[in-house]
């Protein structure tokens, strides 16, 4: 059976600008093994090219192949849904390059779409003028739901917490693509080839990777380095696969040309 992985980055990979220790070993065995895998995120700020530059600027030496945003879940999704259609962005370019790429049109007046990504460019003129686009019946949609978004200084409001305020003014639920949602995480185990027993995910949060693991049947690995703790874990009802204190544990798994039932194993 093969083995593959979908791996959050945010404090998995690295914390801010730092690397976390072990995580560029993980990868490189990943890559001397040919297992295949793929960094899927949340923020949809940067294009696939720019966080694998990030990401080699680190010491991770990945393409952008090996990339996968939920702004490209968005535009590939919405290209599925109504090709060569139009969207009014809240967003930054990462967003707006995804869309286009997919054949679709960036507009500021009558879209298709209203869809909302992260930032630090939003202004009250850009929520009000989504807010009368939606009322005169384009779709609300969501690049993730995230409420906040960690930063070096401390957190952010995040995707989520700007729909919020939107879906309250029109009284319009978004539909929302990135994690935990099944449409990012089922385009991200095909484009590996792998079929869901053979899907491994890593990731730190319980609300976006672990649940849209557990919710997908794939096995689920939470790492501790980034921003839940073993305490958190009786917030919730439902708990991954494994807890690690890092990706670095798993190094040793991978060197021994660990076979996937190594990572099956239920706490």
């Amino acid at each position: 059976m093969s083995l593959g992985f979908l791996i959050d980055m945010d404090g998995v990979i690295y914390r801010g600008s730092q690397l976390i220790p072990g995580a560029d070993r993980f990868i490189s065995l990943l890559q001397e093994r040919d297992i295949p895998f793929l960094f899927i995120t949340n923020n949809s700020q940067l294009t696939h090219r720019d966080v694998a530059f990030k990401l080699r600027r680190m010491g991770v030496h990945v393409s952008e192949e090996n990339v996968f945003t939920c702004a490209a879940a968005t535009a590939r999704f919405l290209a599925s849904q109504k090709p060569g259609g139009s969207a009014y962005v809240i967003g930054e370019g990462g967003l707006s390059h995804a869309l286009h790429r997919n054949g679709y049109n960036v507009v500021e007046k009558d879209p298709d779409y209203v869809v909302v990504g992260e930032g630090r460019n939003l202004s009250f003129e850009n929520v009000e003028k989504a807010v009368r686009m939606i009322d005169r019946g384009a779709k609300l949609i969501a690049t993730n739901m995230d409420s906040n978004c960690p930063t070096e200084a401390g957190i952010r409001p995040g995707c989520g917490a700007i729909v919020a305020m939107i879906e309250r003014a029109t009284g319009r639920k978004a539909f929302s693509v990135g994690k935990p949602s099944p449409v990012m995480l089922r385009t991200a185990r095909k484009a590996l080839g792998l079929a869901t027993a053979e899907t491994v995910i890593i990731g730190d949060t319980m609300y976006t990777d672990i649940l849209g693991g557990v919710q997908m049947g794939y096995h689920t690995i939470l790492v501790l380095s980034g921003g839940t703790t073993r305490d958190d874990l009786a917030h919730y009802a439902y708990r991954p696969d494994e807890i690690v204190e890092s990706i670095a544990n798993l190094c040793p798994r991978i060197e021994a040309r660990a076979r996937p039932q190594a990572f099956t194993n239920s706490l």
